[in-house]
């Protein structure tokens, strides 16, 4: 039936779910509005970073069945996956989405298929039916026909790690909310193209509302660690011996304290659910505040931590900060409490501040203005008065922090707690 899939969104989801169809030998046309990403993939090449991607991209392209352009062209299915964040007073933006859909209507065609992956608030599936249906009044859409509408729109979600994208498309369970059964149904003979993971059937609003479900209850586990790293820190505890010992009762799994919650997910995911239902989401928002608020009280720790020292004498404030990234060992930036972190100190401490990211190769333009140095990780080390980890790369649990003299030491991550 799908003899050639559209992938709308060639970012961190759309290019390995495109590839994977690819791979399978199906004909993948992959659309994007931006253009060195489209000529990158073209050149068999990837303009992001993702265990094992870069050679699937290459073979899928070499082999013809992966190509990427600027529009939309007939297909037999569309997945919409583009960016769904949100604006001022936490707003769902949808934007991206309609886009996508005015960019996909004109070459839509009787038993076509349209399937969006972007997290969204629930109810934006059967907005983009509306979009859809405005734009082509010569086709019937499932609002109108239902089981017989020329063509069929579905919701499913991804639900992977970066990092480990290509495994997870392929083996983790997906939730599938047709709009009708028929669309459930041609949804999961596409998926069923490349995942081993069960295939899932849902109405469209419980899918939708099943990945915010999802991310909100991570985000609302975090909370709590980020919460008591807080308050131990008050107490003159140790929150990493704290949370070792709690999680030695059987029923009990506190995960480990950070600088607050990044990425395209967590950190956004929960406000589409209070957007909707500001008076029943209270814990839901609570939860989003005090990972927000973890980045304010990280600045005042370094800052307090940088008076003492000019305070014992030191002649002035270097601080050298160890992660941009959002997680542990990925590239991704995307709404980075770290990134937060450094630009307000760059503020604080002009000229100061230097960043150690071996997860890309230049600073973002913001760290560009705000002269802020990105250094290798010895030069840091040698370099600093202040050291703060704020992602627990992989390279920086190999430092011995007993070895680093005077330097006073604002452990974010939790690197030191693996020390001997």
């Amino acid at each position: 039936m799908f003899n050639t899939i559209s992938m709308i969104g060639l970012g961190y989801i759309g290019l390995p779910t495109a590839t994977l169809l690819a791979s399978r030998k199906k004909k993948v046309v992959g659309v994007d509005v931006n253009r060195h990403a489209v000529d990158t993939i073209n050149q068999g090449k990837i303009h992001i970073v993702e265990p094992d991607l870069d050679m699937l991209v290459q073979a899928a392209v070499a082999s013809g069945y992966l190509r990427a352009t600027t529009v939309p062209e007939p297909a037999d299915a569309f997945l919409i996956a583009v960016p769904t964040p949100f604006m001022d007073g936490h707003k769902p933006d949808l934007s991206c989405v309609r886009a996508a859909a005015r960019a996909v209507a004109p070459v839509l065609g009787k038993g076509n298929l349209v399937i969006l992956e972007s997290t969204s608030p629930v109810g934006t599936t059967e907005k983009l039916a509306r979009w859809l249906a405005d734009a082509r009044p010569d086709l019937t859409f499932p609002q109108q026909a239902g089981e017989s509408a020329d063509v069929q729109i579905a919701y499913c979600p991804e639900r992977v790690l970066p990092g480990r994208v290509v495994h997870e498309l392929v083996d983790n369970d997906r939730v599938i909310g047709g709009m009708t059964r028929a669309a459930t149904a041609m949804a999961s003979e596409l998926y069923r193209i490349f995942v081993r993971g069960e295939l899932v059937a849902a109405n469209v609003r419980t899918a939708e509302m099943c990945k915010l479900a999802e991310n909100s209850f991570r985000d609302v586990n975090i909370a709590f660690a980020n919460e008591l790293s807080m308050i131990c820190d008050k107490l003159d505890i140790d929150v990493h011996e704290l949370v070792r010992l709690a999680n030695r009762h059987p029923r009990v799994n506190i995960l480990q304290p950070g600088a607050g919650v990044g990425g395209h997910c967590i950190a956004v995911d929960p406000w589409f659910i209070v957007d909707r239902t500001p008076d029943e989401a209270r814990l839901i928002r609570v939860a989003r505040e005090v990972n927000d608020r973890k980045i304010a009280w990280v600045l005042d720790k370094i800052g307090h931590v940088a008076a003492r020292s000019l305070a014992d004498g030191a002649d002035d404030v270097r601080i050298a900060c160890l992660g941009l990234a959002y997680k542990a060992d990925v590239d991704d930036l995307r709404e980075s409490p770290a990134l937060s972190i450094v630009q307000a100190l760059a503020d604080t401490y002009p000229g100061s501040v230097a960043v150690v990211e071996p997860h890309i190769e230049s600073l973002p333009e913001s760290l560009c203005e705000r002269n802020v140095a990105m250094m290798g990780l010895q030069e840091a080390l040698d370099w600093a008065t202040v050291l703060v980890t704020l992602v627990g790369h992989n390279q920086f649990k190999s430092i011995c922090f007993d070895h680093l003299g005077d330097t006073r030491i604002v452990d974010v991550a939790g690197i030191r707690k693996g020390e001997a």
